[in-house]
């Protein structure tokens, strides 16, 4: 296996710029995945590693070789598409060959690899069937098998689960992580479900309008976004934000929210400070809410009086959309033994400790 570095990679389609000033290093044997929305440049950098567009500025290395005049043929990758791409009129066994055929390798190694591949994934009684014959799932294990028995430096996977229903997609995730602990591979994995990235990657690479926004492990992306993009990007559902203005009163500070105020932790103090007064955005997980029924004397200086205008019931939790003023919150939270009901009044105690505070201008994180 090999490590994987982009240093300053551009790509430019005329006047519209994909990646810009990409860099990176997915490390030897890592699960990496590129994540962000449709259109934020993670899949023009995936096909720049592959070989099969071309870069307009930069370097990419795979290894200690320099590729970026290598033909895709001599990166020594395989990559999975997001389309499976198999040959409709060649059985599974000759799908998982043929690579290694047109390589001229020879027939005995060939069938060795096969069967090795077959045995990972578990599709020996699917060798003889053709990929019409097949479910989406199975194909989708065909095209991990073709990628196997080339092994590769680094396997590139493009949105592979995309076209299968949410059970299976569940089942393929853990199937990938599966064979991905096997193989002692690196992967370079591409998404725009951050799901698929939080619960897959080792480390997460957020991109966003062709840049890198931040990098790190889930749990650090998680606790600590570095920005707003990022902050709303990762948790689902996504983080509350609320526009608010830093305010000192008897020597603490405030977030003003307009609806309401609540106090900020003692350990926030010195990075909002250069901050007072300035317009900033508040953010709150719904996890790190707890929505209840207003009690005499309950409240404190982090409790926000709501209303409740949808209820969300997902079995063991339940999702409450609230209003408090002019600002919309979504609450997640266990599910009660008497339901909350809609347009009931409800007190929302935050979690302040982990909650955010970023410049609305520059969208950085200040907390």
């Amino acid at each position: 296996m090999a490590n994987v570095i982009l240093k300053n990679l551009v790509k430019r389609f005329n006047s519209v710029t994909a990646v810009e000033n990409l860099s990176l290093e997915v490390h030897d044997r890592e699960f990496a995945v590129l994540v962000g929305s449709s259109g934020c440049g993670k899949t023009t950098a995936l096909r720049m590693i592959a070989g099969l567009e071309p870069i307009t500025s930069g370097e990419i290395f795979i290894g200690d070789t320099l590729v970026n005049d290598m033909d895709p043929k001599d990166r020594d990758i395989a990559m999975v598409f997001q389309n499976y791409a198999l040959y409709p009129h060649m059985n599974v066994r000759d799908n998982l060959g043929f690579g290694l055929k047109i390589r001229k390798f020879p027939k005995a190694e060939i069938e060795a690899r096969v069967k090795e591949a077959a045995d990972i994934l578990g599709i020996h009684d699917l060798l003889e069937r053709k990929p019409k014959e097949l479910s989406g799932g199975q194909r989708q294990r065909v095209a991990l098998g073709r990628a196997i028995v080339r092994k590769p430096k680094v396997f590139l996977f493009d949105e592979p689960l995309s076209n299968l229903d949410a059970k299976l997609r569940v089942a393929m995730r853990a199937e990938i992580s599966k064979l991905h602990r096997r193989l002692e591979a690196t992967i370079i994995y591409v998404t725009h479900d951050q799901v698929e990235a939080m619960t897959m990657a080792d480390r997460i690479f957020i991109m966003h309008k062709g840049a890198l926004q931040q990098t790190g492990t889930p749990m650090e992306v998680y606790a600590k976004p570095a920005n707003l993009f990022v902050a709303g990007f990762i948790g689902s559902p996504s983080m509350n934000f609320v526009e608010a203005t830093l305010v000192r009163e008897a020597g603490a500070w405030f977030i003003d929210a307009g609806g309401f105020k609540v106090r900020s932790p003692e350990s926030f103090n010195a990075r909002l400070e250069p901050h007072a007064g300035r317009p900033v955005i508040f953010g709150v997980r719904p996890e790190d809410m707890s929505a209840h029924k207003p009690a005499a004397g309950a409240g404190g200086a982090n409790t926000v009086t709501t209303q409740a205008d949808v209820v969300e019931t997902l079995g063991s939790e339940i999702l409450v959309h609230l209003t408090c003023g002019a600002h919309s919150l979504v609450a997640r939270m266990e599910a009660p033994e008497q339901l909350l009901t809609e347009g009931q009044t409800l007190e929302v105690d935050l979690k302040m400790l982990k909650t955010h505070v970023f410049d609305k201008e520059t969208s950085q994180t200040i907390v």
